[in-house]
């Protein structure tokens, strides 16, 4: 093994020559250290473990995938049990919200960082297994004198990324040696072994997530094709893909002459256009028929066995089961109960025709639902009219205007076979609102200066600030848009406010942010009548002028806040619905530890809530993490 000076100059040689002996991976990961990162291999760098607030977090975001992917990681680490590996689940930041490893060798794993709570992201870690996997979105090893950092040039490392439904890195499988044989090539299993539980916790999610729709499982042999697939599509009901596993990202791309990491450009598109089938042939590639005969091919000429899997069918027509959500609309549910039967009644909606209303508060997530059935129905262009920028005058500009000599087409015509949103209608002059009424309910408007009506296949959604009927809003676009109505609550009645807070400042931070008890308590005091643009402004605000910015586990305190936030916080605000909520699942529901916290009985917890009406959800629910 390399002295740590050999392993600097190294690094030194690679920066201004390159290397022929070295993986290209590692190769590429030193010179973004150097160049990107800005690190300094001569700098030993002790492992970071996040503190407890931070790390809860971190897990509370990644609690959905780690229930997925329990069984899966529990399964691979009987695998190599007795071998001293250390088995980590690390989300897309590079934060380590799972461990399994030895009790005996707790206090050394802490020490090198492979434990609950470590970051091992490139920027903070250097050339690791879980940071190169997050950069790459490759499965590799990183082994021993892979590493940047001299601290880590014992540990032997190998890791397989694990991708969501909708083509993006959700988590990295680790699992690691903290000391191993020499030759690299001895950890060629473990790589087969992570990547291979990675793929079937992709496996897992995306039929977690097809219930109501048809899945289409895919192989390259005909004997493990219905137990042990190598890649998946979530086809909607006219055969869209609306999900996919990393395998079937990659056949797509490689089919379609596109880039498997870019996911908005597989989802959406016609299984058609990658394979030859349709929707209607999808009945004879179920296992009503032998395996050997289900032989499909792709557009590009490679040959698949395929498992069509049914939707699954409600037993009881009366009871409609939870609607599976799209990723847009389930990041706008966040985990308050009425926002979660708006997303689930949108999630219904949007593959339909009809027009749909929402109304609410200025800042409350309007264009942001209106983009999210837009994603949800998988449709063409969206289009925003902001209709207080429209005078009585300019119906062309909405309509289009048609002469003998031709057509120029409006915004309802640019919409064509997407979604027209028009922002605030109660703003749009009466005039023109009169001229949508036929739009609204036959589907059909006519341009300006036209004798003929033309035709719209555009799904129109319309948004207002007031509680309708709006003033303003003329009485007959009520009434057709009314049956498909969503009113979205205001901020400050969200009972997730606090992770909803957390999440825009996390955003605006870049790295994940907690707050102290005071700055809780003025956060869920504030009536927040500016809604999520408020919280935006705020969050941007406070990142701005924070220097010098922590590098990850931000903790705020009332003192970052603006006087006026200040004001409302002379005590932690315990009985607000937010408030008791937040304490509840930070303490994982146990109603005894809330009550200690509050330093009240378990009867007054219980009065709270009842008052609240706040009770576990059927959900899974965020634990403390594991002491260390």
């Amino acid at each position: 093994m390399k002295s740590d000076i050999e392993h600097i100059q190294e690094i030194e040689v690679v920066s201004q020559q390159g290397s022929s002996q070295r993986d290209p991976i590692v190769v590429q990961s030193w010179l973004r250290c150097l160049d990107k990162h800005g690190l300094d291999p001569t700098t030993r760098a002790e492992a970071y473990i996040l503190p407890d607030a931070a790390l809860r977090q971190h897990r509370q975001r990644s609690e959905d995938l780690i229930r997925i992917a329990r069984s899966g990681i529990d399964d691979l680490y009987q695998l190599v049990a007795g071998q001293n590996y250390v088995l980590l689940l690390s989300d897309a930041e590079g934060v380590t919200v799972e461990y399994l490893g030895e009790e005996v060798q707790k206090a050394e794993l802490r020490r090198s960082g492979l434990y609950l709570g470590a970051e091992w992201s490139e920027a903070r870690a250097g050339t690791c297994a879980l940071g190169a996997c997050i950069e790459t979105g490759e499965p590799l090893i990183i082994h021993q004198s892979d590493h940047f950092d001299v601290t880590h040039g014992g540990l032997s490392c190998t890791a397989a990324p694990i991708y969501d439904t909708a083509g993006r890195l959700a988590a990295v499988l680790d699992i690691s040696l903290l000391s191993s044989p020499v030759a690299r090539a001895s950890q060629l299993l473990a790589l087969n072994l992570v990547r291979q539980t990675a793929r079937r916790i992709e496996m897992a999610n995306i039929m977690a997530e097809a219930r109501a729709d048809w899945v289409l499982r895919l192989a390259g042999s005909p004997d493990f094709l219905d137990v042990d697939p190598q890649a998946a599509l979530r086809l909607d009901a006219g055969g869209h893909v609306i999900g996919m596993t990393n395998g079937a990202a990659r056949l797509m791309a490689r089919a379609l002459g596109q880039d498997w990491r870019s996911g908005k450009g597989l989802i959406g598109r016609h299984v058609s256009e990658v394979f030859n089938l349709d929707v209607g042939t999808l009945e004879g590639l179920t296992r009503q028929h032998a395996a050997r005969d289900r032989l499909i091919e792709t557009r590009d000429g490679y040959r698949l066995f395929a498992h069509a899997i049914e939707p699954r069918r409600s037993p009881t027509p009366f009871a409609a089961p939870a609607r599976a959500l799209s990723p847009e609309l389930r990041d706008l549910a966040g985990d308050d109960p009425r926002m979660r039967l708006i997303a689930e009644t949108s999630a219904g909606l949007a593959h339909g025709s009809m027009p749909l209303l929402i109304e609410g508060a200025s800042g409350s997530g309007k264009s942001a639902l209106a983009r999210a059935i837009h994603s949800t129905g998988r449709r063409g262009p969206l289009i925003t009219v902001a209709c207080e920028t429209l005078a009585e005058d300019e119906a062309a500009v909405l309509f289009g205007r048609g002469d003998p000599r031709g057509h120029v087409s409006g915004l309802i015509a640019a919409a064509e076979g997407g979604t027209l949103v028009l922002d605030n209608l109660e703003e749009l002059p009466a005039r023109l609102q009169a001229r949508l009424a036929s739009l609204l309910s036959e589907g059909r408007y006519r341009p300006v200066g036209a004798l003929r009506e033309r035709t719209s296949t555009a799904r129109v959604i319309v948004t207002s600030r007031a509680p309708a009927p709006a003033e303003g809003l003329r009485g007959e676009l009520y009434h057709r848009l009314a049956p498909a109505r969503q009113s979205l609550p205001a901020l400050a009645q969200r009972l997730d406010l606090v992770a909803v807070v957390t999440k825009i400042f996390a955003r605006a931070f870049a790295t994940s942010v907690s707050f102290d008890a005071l700055a809780l308590a003025a956060l869920t005091r504030h009536t927040w009548p500016g809604n999520l643009h408020e919280v935006e402004a705020l969050a941007q605000t406070i990142a701005a002028s924070l220097s010098p910015r922590p590098a990850s586990g931000v903790v705020l305190g009332l003192q970052h806040l603006p006087p006026l936030l200040q004001a409302g916080a002379a005590g932690p605000q315990t009985d607000s619905a937010a408030m008791l909520r937040h304490l509840l699942v930070e303490h994982g529901w146990n109603i005894s530890a809330v009550a200690a916290a509050l330093g009240v009985n378990r009867a007054t917890i219980h009065r709270r809530m009842a008052r609240h009406g706040l009770t576990r959800s059927a959900k899974a629910i965020s634990r403390k993490p594991r002491p260390s």
